[in-house]
């Protein structure tokens, strides 16, 4: 008499991967949502993490917290960052209290308040050397008090790249783990209407947005796997053409901290057909990485929030946006998993540089 055993399945073994965090605001708390998915589900193992403003705030929250507690600790000191991110926002915000603010409006975009307005009209008249001489930043204090950088300076199981813009030369500065301390994520994040320069060696830096949201390449010289994955928190596309002052604010906004990193997806879509279209000679076939993208877009998920609701710390709508990031992991892991570690799941070409 023979017994049939059936073997448990076995859990599918992690495949690597890199990941770039778009910079946003409260928009982060999207970005938290699917770091928060992709930890829970186990299938992919972060390699690499290239962050800015935002994007490297998280970049440096999960790792520092899965150095220090594996992929629980990651995922407990993000949902730790983001509600202190919350608390201080009651306090500090421009805006007043956001809750208000969604009850005035009827959404999260408070582009039509009294207060942001007046916010907005003075960070056009004055500027943060004038209106916060202390240079006053709450976020100064929540990372402090979360990260140890000593620590996170020697971390070698996740490779961290955040971005900052020199402002003397214009051009990007990226600064690798065993340089990155308190002052170069506030640098990552330093919008110059908000903050003054925040100053490193001898240089002063803003917001690494402007010129690398966020900066791809060092992935192609520091780390092993070839497939990477853009966490968007910035729709690349809408239909509608803007026409009030608001929404164009808003349009020119997206467009601004998008700009750098179409201009980075062009150069790997270029490379990708240096490799796949067998344009390169024999002896430089080794020293070219051919690499697989992937991508989770905002187009949808964050479509109808605008530049505005970047300001916006109530638990309520980071919260929400959390959940938005969770489902689009879902998603993501659902549709693509499989094509990690194999081929492309976005076309480059048709979907980003409207190329057939």
């Amino acid at each position: 008499m023979s017994t049939d055993i059936t073997t448990p399945a076995q859990p599918a073994k992690p495949k690597p991967i890199n990941v770039a965090l778009q910079g946003g605001g409260a928009h982060g708390a999207f970005t938290w949502g699917i770091l928060d998915r992709l930890l829970e589900d186990g299938r992919v193992e972060i390699e690499g993490l290239s962050g800015t403003s935002a994007g490297s705030m998280n970049a440096v929250v999960y790792t520092y917290g899965k150095l220090t507690g594996g992929p629980a600790g990651a995922r407990a000191l993000l949902d730790r960052f983001w509600r202190r991110i919350s608390q201080a926002g009651s306090v500090f915000s421009p805006i007043g209290a956001s809750a208000w603010g969604h009850w005035w409006t009827g959404s999260w975009n408070f582009d039509d308040m009294p207060s942001y307005r007046a916010f907005s009209a003075m960070t056009g008249m004055l500027s943060p050397y004038e209106f916060n001489p202390l240079d006053l930043n709450p976020l100064r204090d929540i990372v402090g008090e979360l990260v140890d950088f000593t620590a996170l300076q020697g971390c070698d199981d996740t490779r961290l790249f955040i971005s900052a813009t020199n402002v003397r030369t214009g051009r990007v500065r990226v600064f690798h783990a065993h340089e990155v301390t308190l002052d170069v994520v506030m640098a990552s994040a330093c919008l110059p209407f908000l903050y003054k320069a925040v100053e490193i060696a001898g240089e002063s830096f803003w917001d690494g947005g402007y010129v690398g949201n966020p900066s791809l390449w060092p992935f192609f010289y520091h780390t092993r796997t070839p497939d990477l994955l853009v966490l968007h928190v910035n729709p690349i596309e809408r239909d509608t053409i803007p026409r009030t002052a608001p929404e164009i604010n808003n349009r020119l906004n997206e467009i601004t901290f998008n700009a750098s990193l179409i201009a980075e997806l062009r150069a790997i879509r270029f490379v990708q057909r240096l490799v796949r279209e067998d344009w390169l000679k024999d002896e430089h076939r080794d020293r070219v990485r051919d690499i697989r993208m992937h991508a989770i877009r905002a187009d949808q998920e964050l479509l109808d929030l605008s530049a505005a609701s970047k300001f916006n710390a109530d638990w309520g709508f980071l919260s929400d946006l959390r959940d938005r990031g969770r489902r689009a992991a879902d998603e993501w892991l659902a549709a693509h998993w499989d094509a990690v570690g194999e081929r492309d799941s976005v076309n480059l070409a048709r979907e980003y540089l409207d190329r057939p």
